[in-house]
């Protein structure tokens, strides 16, 4: 039940505050003040979509808020614990909206996404207002009537569980045939790679040691020249380095039999033309081994070429070349399977597509007899709404499956959906004389309004939302059918909390509690405001309703006695 609704900033709002009870609320004022604005707060607070163009002009948030008070046996009770709520501190949601688009919704205090508001108001509340009628005109829309009617829920999900399991597996299915189609074709290329890089011999690090040595082989002759030219500096030629050296250590030799502390520096000189020595060899022998061979750059650029088309073909290095050989194997071995593959999914679909069948004709069977009982129900509640001898039927048919269509998703050939294999579309005859036509055919909105309230009352023992709201429920009535259109409400409201924007006084006397809107300007601004009458001020407003702005001492007596005679 909604206890509080708190708007802020919001169209031509700025700050406005309602405290609802039990049972029937009426809510009237004139057009334009306002009461199509709080129905659009309501619809946020349940999780329609946000917009910064709702934001009263010269702020830059708007701000809406609702506590709910649930009941223990609800289903909602367990989604919020389900998602971290405790319900006994009841519903608390609130939601900021920014000019800057970062719109906030809170549950409870605590920030939270719009898909969990949606899964926690989902039942919370029922809005039927010109959308709904609308959304009454859907087939699809009279098809979950039927479902809830029927208490057919559960078997409905199970339906859709089926189908939505049955679907990624025939997309599975379909990839694995298409990969058995290519599957030759595709071995051979995958075969071809794999003797391809299993020929290279690749080695990791072989790219970067062969272009070292083909930097050596392109440069042979000047390092030939610069390794020759340092042997004979260091140890060769008059006058080495070693040479120098060595006379230098013979001569400190001598001084330190002068001065002791010089034979250490001796021993370093030795050390250094001994490290030199060594030096000398090692040139030596690096300079026997540089080529000056055309045939190995040959070589070396012949593989260099072939680890380069490797690298480019296969992943831009080595490594990658060495990975992709792996994959192969992988790849080789899932094709062996890929046949058993294939049987195992459709030996899943074939059971499941069993199972679908089971489920979706249950769900057909008791669809058509659910239909029966309903319409008969339709046609009761219609006639105490002043629709005397009005025809009310649904009828069913199925969508053959075309040619091309999966066989999977199919049943006796017809096509099969989420929903099942059945099509509902209400159909109506509202004057004695006429055919039955399509729901969606009614050009009076004073029928339609009356056929969404009759299923509404219909519906009101087994649908588990907690309030339900109605704006436009009085479109296109008035006189004896506003009255009976009021005493069905008033019924409503023994089983649900019910808030009902009206602008007939003949809907409006049944209410429990009774609320004006208005707008006033103030500051330059229009400023919408909401009050709740009493008894007096009650009797005031129905006057106003009867008569106009103009209340005389005859529409107030009218309002009297209209009050007087509710129930």
């Amino acid at each position: 039940m909604l206890r509080e609704l708190s708007i802020r900033n919001f169209a031509i709002i700025d700050d406005l505050q309602i405290f609802f009870s039990e049972g029937l609320a009426i809510l009237s004022g004139e057009t334009g003040a306002g009461k199509s604005i709080i129905i659009n707060a309501v619809n946020l607070l349940l999780g329609s979509r946000a917009t910064a163009k709702l934001i009263r002009t010269g702020y830059e948030t708007a701000e809406l808020e609702a506590l709910f008070q649930i009941k223990k046996q609800s289903p909602i009770v367990k989604i919020m614990k389900d998602n971290g709520y405790n319900p006994e501190e009841g519903l608390l949601i609130r939601r900021i909206i920014s000019r800057k688009d970062r719109h906030r919704i809170y549950i409870n205090g605590r920030l939270t996404t719009i898909g969990i508001l949606n899964l926690i108001t989902e039942n919370l509340a029922s809005i039927s207002g010109q959308h709904a009628h609308q959304g009454l005109l859907k087939e699809d829309q009279q098809l979950a009537i039927i479902d809830q009617f029927g208490g057919l829920t559960a078997v409905r999900e199970k339906v859709s569980r089926c189908f939505h399991e049955i679907v990624p597996l025939i997309r599975k299915l379909n990839n694995l045939k298409h990969k058995r189609d290519r599957q030759a074709e595709h071995i051979q290329l995958i075969e071809f790679q794999q003797k391809e890089i299993r020929q290279a011999t690749v080695t990791l690090g072989e790219d970067t040691a062969l272009e070292q040595e083909r930097t050596r082989l392109k440069n042979s002759e000047a390092l030939f020249q610069a390794v020759q030219g340092g042997i004979e500096m260091l140890y060769d030629s008059q006058g080495a380095a070693v040479e120098g050296l060595l006379a230098v250590k013979k001569d400190l030799d001598k001084a330190s039999t002068l001065d002791p502390l010089l034979a250490p520096k001796a021993e370093r000189i030795a050390e250094a033309a001994f490290h030199l020595e060594d030096i000398a060899d090692e040139l030596r022998r690096y300079l026997k081994n540089i080529q000056m061979d055309e045939s190995r750059l040959d070589t070396v650029e012949e593989r260099l070429d072939t680890l380069v088309k490797l690298k480019r073909k296969y992943g831009g290095s080595l490594e990658a070349v060495l990975l992709r050989f792996e994959s192969i194997d992988h790849e080789l071995s899932e094709m062996e399977n890929l046949s058993g593959d294939i049987a195992d999914t459709e030996k899943k679909l074939f059971e499941l597509h069993g199972k679908l069948t089971e489920l979706t004709h249950k769900l057909s069977r008791d669809r058509k007899k659910t239909a029966k009982t309903l319409a008969q129900k339709v046609e009761k509640e219609l006639t105490s709404l002043k629709m005397p001898h009005t025809k009310f039927e649904i009828s069913f048919r199925t969508l053959p499956a075309d040619e091309d269509a999966d066989p999977y998703l199919t049943i006796e050939e017809q096509t099969v959906f989420e929903t099942g294999i059945d099509q509902a579309t209400f159909r109506i005859a509202p004057n004695v004389g006429e055919p039955l036509k399509p729901l969606s055919s009614i050009v009076s909105g004073g029928e339609l309004s009356r056929v969404v309230l009759a299923l509404k009352a219909i519906l009101a023992e087994t649908e588990a939302v907690e309030a339900i709201v109605f704006d436009e429920v009085d479109a296109g009535i008035g006189g004896s059918v506003a009255e009976v259109v009021g005493k069905k409400l008033s019924s409503l409201a023994r089983h649900h909390q019910v808030i009902c924007i009206t602008h007939l006084p003949q809907i409006a006397k049944f209410g429990d509690h009774h609320f004006r809107i208005s707008k006033r300007i103030s500051n330059g601004r229009t400023r919408t405001t909401i009050k709740r009458l009493s008894e007096t001020e009650r009797v005031k407003e129905i006057a106003r309703m009867l008569g106009g702005e103009k209340i005389t001492r005859a529409t107030l007596d009218h309002a009297h006695e209209m009050l007087g005679k509710r129930n």
